[in-house]
């Protein structure tokens, strides 16, 4: 039996799935769910994450399939990890 890891953004990405979880649908939400449904797909651990994740698809109403869709939309744009100010991206 495979032991369990610990993800190191866990405790960050736990945080963005629960503000997630009570808001609206928006690019950013949709992209931020993409992002991390990616991030933890076949990862070996971190089971509470993965279950929030299904859950949000639920409640969002959506399959990975027209998440997809709808975050490839989103990124050809290219403006949902854009700061308001300019070009710089918003995590640096």
């Amino acid at each position: 039996m495979e032991e369990e890891q610990q993800h190191p953004q866990a405790n960050k990405d736990n945080a963005i799935l629960d503000s997630l979880m009570t808001s609206e649908i928006s690019d950013r939400g949709l992209a931020e769910l993409g992002r991390l449904i990616v991030r933890y797909r076949d990862f070996p651990g971190a089971k509470d994450i993965q279950k929030k994740l299904q859950t949000l698809l639920t409640q969002w109403k959506l399959t990975e399939e027209t998440l997809f869709e709808k975050t490839r939309a989103i990124h050809s744009q290219g403006t949902v990890y854009r700061s308001q100010e300019g070009n710089q991206e918003d995590w640096f």
